[in-house]
């Protein structure tokens, strides 16, 4: 996600704290993203165009041949900006999947109480802290078995899988290399598209006659 307000409470303060809940996340502004996170409630603006370019190209990558089944295995749902209702942290991951047998029909809240099986966040330079720090652990202690993160900046997909409730880091993919990340490895991931594109160099001007 793209910058963040600072969270409503002080971390240092525990004497006669009150944590941030659902209540909070409904009553903030439209126009941001609401997380609570270990008790705190965080608001994000909506991605920069980089982080948006990245967010959408990557989810249609996935999208037919693993929600749809077309040129791939399917089997998945596969959705952009879930709530998450993890217990007592609410968190919206840039892009979350289910695999079907767990996630056989959509719940009837406007929110998701079974943790996802893979989650990918998009990097900015002040969110990182939050994904890495803050989100990883929550998303570990509730068995998410795969996280992606990546970073439109550094042109890089960094994989990591669950094990034994610690992150394995997998690998990198950076600029336009072609990779195979699990859990959606059945298929070849091109990285290019998903990083703004460098405009053409211009042409020399053509020599005086």
């Amino acid at each position: 996600m793209a910058s963040v307000i600072p969270p409503r409470y002080n971390p240092g303060m525990t004497v006669g704290r009150t944590k941030a809940t659902y209540a909070d996340v409904l009553a903030a502004p439209e126009h941001k993203v609401a997380e609570v996170l270990d008790g705190e409630l965080y608001l994000s603006p909506r991605p920069a165009p980089r982080h948006a370019l990245a967010h959408t190209v990557l989810g249609s990558l996935l999208g037919p041949p693993f929600h749809m089944g077309r040129g791939g295995p399917g089997g998945w749902l596969i959705l952009m900006e879930p709530e998450l209702h993890l217990h007592d942290d609410i968190v919206v991951p840039d892009l979350a999947g289910w695999r079907i047998e767990r996630m056989p029909r959509l719940p009837k809240e406007a929110f998701f109480s079974v943790a996802p099986d893979w989650v990918c966040e998009v990097l900015s330079p002040s969110t990182r802290r939050i994904d890495r720090v803050l989100k990883r652990p929550i998303y570990a202690k509730n068995g998410v078995g795969h996280m992606w993160l990546v970073d439109p900046l550094d042109r890089s997909l960094e994989t990591h899988k669950l094990m034994r409730e610690h992150w394995l880091w997998l690998g990198v993919g950076v600029d336009n290399e072609r990779v195979r990340a699990e859990p959606f490895d059945a298929i070849e991931l091109e990285l290019g598209p998903l990083w703004e594109t460098a405009p053409p160099a211009p042409a020399d001007p053509a020599p005086p006659p």
